[in-house]
Formats: C-alpha cells, sequence, structure tokens
C-alpha cells in the first residue's frame, strides 16, 4: 500500500492504517529505535508510541509524500527520550556518542529562546547539507539521522572505515563553519 492510501486510512480514522504502517515501515522504524536504545524490547515498545503519535497527529498533519521521515522523526525523538530517561546517570550508549561529537560543531541550548531558533538551526543545517555531495550527505545522514554506526556504513557503502570516519569529521568541521558564518556561536 503506498503511503498516500495510508494517510488516507488515518484521515478516516480506520484501525486498519497501523497495521498497513507497520507492514510498510514497522522494521524500519524498530531498527532505527534500537540503534538508539540497543534493547530490543524498548525498540519495539517505541514503534508501538509511534503509532499512536501518528493516529493523534493525523489529521492535523497529511504526510501524503513523507510518511517514513514523519514517522521516523517521532520514533527518534521518543527513544532519544527513553534514551536520556535511562541512561541520565550513566551516560553510555550510541546517542551519547554521537551527541558527544556533534558538540564540536553545533550550537548547545542554551534556555528557551534557543527553543525558538531551533528550526532555524534545522533550516540551517539542512542548507549546509544541501552544499554537499551525495557521499558526505549519506554518511552523514547515516551516522547523525539513523545513528549508524562507522563499520555499518562503510559496509553499506563499500568504503573504508577510516574513510568514513574522515568524513564524517570533514563534514562536521564543515558545518562547525557554516554555522559559525551564520552567527551561531559553537
Amino acid at each position: 500500500m503506498e503511503d498516500s492510501e495510508i494517510v488516507d486510512l488515518y484521515l478516516k480514522r480506520d484501525e486498519s492504517a497501523i497495521r498497513e504502517t507497520s507492514a510498510r515501515y514497522g522494521s524500519k522504524l524498530r531498527s532505527l529505535a534500537d540503534r538508539i536504545l540497543e534493547n530490543d524490547a524498548s525498540a519495539m515498545e517505541c514503534e508501538n508510541d509511534t503509532y499512536l503519535k501518528a493516529w493523534h497527529s493525523i489529521p492535523p498533519y497529511e504526510p501524503r509524500t513523507w510518511l517514513f521521515p514523519f514517522l521516523g522523526r517521532i520514533i527518534r525523538h521518543l527513544a532519544i527520550d527513553e534514551c536520556r530517561r535511562k541512561n541520565a546517570e550513566k551516560r553510555k550508549g550510541v546517542y551519547f556518542e554521537l551527541t558527544k561529537e556533534m558538540e564540536e560543531c553545533v550550537p548547545a541550548k542554551g534556555g528557551p529562546e534557543e527553543d525558538l531558533n531551533a528550526d532555524l538551526l534545522a533550516q540551517t543545517i539542512s542548507a549546509y547539507l544541501d552544499t554537499l555531495g551525495d557521499e558526505p550527505r549519506n554518511i552523514f545522514v547515516r551516522r547523525y539521522w539513523f545513528f549508524e554506526s562507522v563499520s555499518e556504513i562503510s559496509k553499506r557503502y563499500g568504503f573504508s572505515e577510516s574513510k568514513v570516519k574522515s568524513a564524517l569529521f570533514r563534514t562536521r568541521e564543515g558545518l562547525r563553519k557554516h554555522l559559525e558564518k551564520e552567527g551561531y556561536s559553537v
């Protein structure tokens, strides 16, 4: 079933929308949550919470052509929130590892005024990523959006791990410089 048809089911409040969503994207969503949480049971819980949140979010949203990114954003936020709750004192896991990497180039939150600028920051980061070639952009997105490990990325694209690490370093450094140029203090 196509995304648009699935969204129509949500709009009609037809419960089969959840079944169709799960059939189409369940394994991808679970995999994304599992990369963050490193726990199958928690990933499954996040997947189910994602369907519930999608049920309550469609309408007003109608992600006919962007259903997976819509669901992916929901599950990422749920998984990251769960990771923060479970690891508040431990500070372990892939989420915290990636957060540390990104601290070098993305400004830290400084309070409510920063929350207002979060959308602008996201647009600025997207604009920077749009200037990159396919290879560095895909590597960056795989690492920081999909939470794939360096070894997974190297296998996916047939690169050495050192090439992936170098590409990530160069992209983070370029992003840091781009953000500073745009007026963000890093």
